[in-house]
């Protein structure tokens, strides 16, 4: 339950923050829904948009795909991953570790490193996940460690950036997202996952016009994005 239920919620909430910090990616994911659902005219129940959100839909969202793991890369769910040894060994680089020694890797500070990803390390560019012809490119799960590597990867993976996916097409397919406060920096509060430290306010609008995912109506609501806390 913990592995399926919180470390799909954070990563959604972390990705509504990395959106309205960008708005422009928040519009081109937008876009990218639109058109991958076919979606040509003015639909005023949300239930009828998403049942328009189908599996064939879901794989032309590459550039949602690259956005949420570009999100990961800089928040992932599980930012220390500690693993105990059941027997004396020798590391890679020749480091000894005996029984019972605890090892840890740190995704959060992997994800952030210039020498494995570059001077822009610190950026949020969903296209660096891109190939020359907009496909998703997977980098290596020995670079990319959020999902863990080897015989030990995340068996729940596909199915986290599934439901990630299916959320995120409903709620930017239907809603425009803005913070409350542009000055605020959500605080850690890290436990075993990294959560946001309270909630997460947001102003919430309308999208309408599917010809054009920018525009939307005044009507707002206040939104406290929190997985422990919802309150609308």
């Amino acid at each position: 339950m913990l592995a399926g239920k919180d470390p799909i919620a954070i990563s959604m909430c972390w990705f509504i923050y990395m959106l309205c910090k960008h708005p422009e990616v928040q519009e081109k994911v937008a876009k990218e829904i639109i058109e991958a659902t076919n979606m040509t005219e003015e639909i005023t129940d949300v239930a009828d948009f998403a049942a328009r959100v189908s599996d064939t839909a879901l794989d032309k969202m590459q550039y949602l795909h690259a956005a949420l793991t570009e999100t990961i890369r800089l928040y992932p769910a599980l930012p220390v991953d500690p693993k105990v040894c059941f027997s004396d060994d020798v590391l890679p680089d020749g480091c000894n570790v005996n029984k019972g020694d605890v090892v840890a890797y740190l995704p959060y500070a992997m994800g952030r490193m210039k020498f494995i990803w570059g001077d822009d390390a610190l950026e949020f560019k969903p296209e660096r996940w891109l190939d020359q012809y907009g496909c998703f490119h997977q980098e290596s799960p020995f670079k990319f460690t959020a999902f863990q590597a080897g015989p030990r990867t995340c068996l729940g993976r596909d199915f986290a950036y599934r439901q990630l996916k299916i959320f995120s097409s409903v709620l930017l397919g239907w809603f425009v997202f803005k913070l409350s406060n542009e000055n605020k920096v959500p605080q850690y509060r890290t436990s075993i996952n990294l959560h946001v430290d309270g909630p997460l306010q947001v102003y919430v609008f309308h999208r309408s016009g599917f010809q054009n995912p920018s525009t939307y109506n005044c009507e707002t609501r206040s939104v406290w994005v929190n997985p422990n806390q919802k309150k609308i």
